[in-house]
């Protein structure tokens, strides 16, 4: 039982990297499946539940802000696509994941478990790309209801990439829990000795 497998949200400043895993049944009714960046916000969103109704198996996969510093974001996406799978009704037999890297094994947990990383998979394997859309609808609404909770940032809009009105809002706002500290436009701040993540003055520790 093949598992596409996708993440969302690697490059933005601010919010989780999610990660999805999809499992499609033979046959399947989805018109319009593709990489989720070639759809709008409203056609994703469409799928997503139809994704969900049709999928013999979903899951999602979340790694936050402050992992994602510790670990950096390879190491995070990894971690995140492991999580979705693990979230998976029903274990798989084999993986096919989005991009040029496998994750590693000893965070799946299942050496019985083969995988093939494919290069534009979102746009060539269905489960990828099904995967995709979940991950991105998924991180989209989250970052919706963090804005609620984090205002003047724009994340509603940008869903926390580096556009310019993100950037100028770091700047004038100083970052908050949400942000990747590690990543460049993202001010660096102090970090204690065991580790904690310390706020500097600017810095919004909500």
């Amino acid at each position: 039982m093949l598992a596409g497998v996708d993440e969302a949200g690697r490059g933005c400043l601010a919010g989780p990297v999610v990660a999805g895993a999809v499992i499609l049944p033979d046959a399947y009714d989805l018109p319009g499946l593709t990489d989720s960046k070639r759809l709008t916000a409203g056609k994703r969103f469409a799928l997503e539940p139809a994704i969900k109704r049709e999928a013999v198996a979903w899951g999602v996969g979340v790694v936050w802000a402050g992992e994602i510093d510790r670990i950096n974001i390879l190491n995070a996406t990894f971690r995140a696509m492991a999580r979705a799978v693990a979230a998976l009704k029903m274990r798989p037999s084999r993986l096919v994941i989005d991009g040029d890297k496998i994750i590693p094994s000893h965070l799946l947990n299942m050496p019985l478990v083969t995988q093939q990383a494919v290069v534009k998979g979102d746009l060539s394997v269905p489960a990828i790309s099904a995967a995709s859309i979940l991950a991105k609808t998924f991180r989209d609404r989250l970052l919706t209801h963090l804005d609620r909770r984090y205002p003047g940032y724009g994340l509603t809009e940008h869903k926390g990439y580096g556009t310019a009105e993100h950037l100028a809002a770091l700047k004038a706002l100083g970052p908050c829990r949400l942000h990747r500290l590690t990543f460049k436009g993202v001010r660096q701040e102090a970090v204690c000795e065991s580790g904690e993540r310390l706020c500097l003055p600017g810095m919004r520790a909500w």
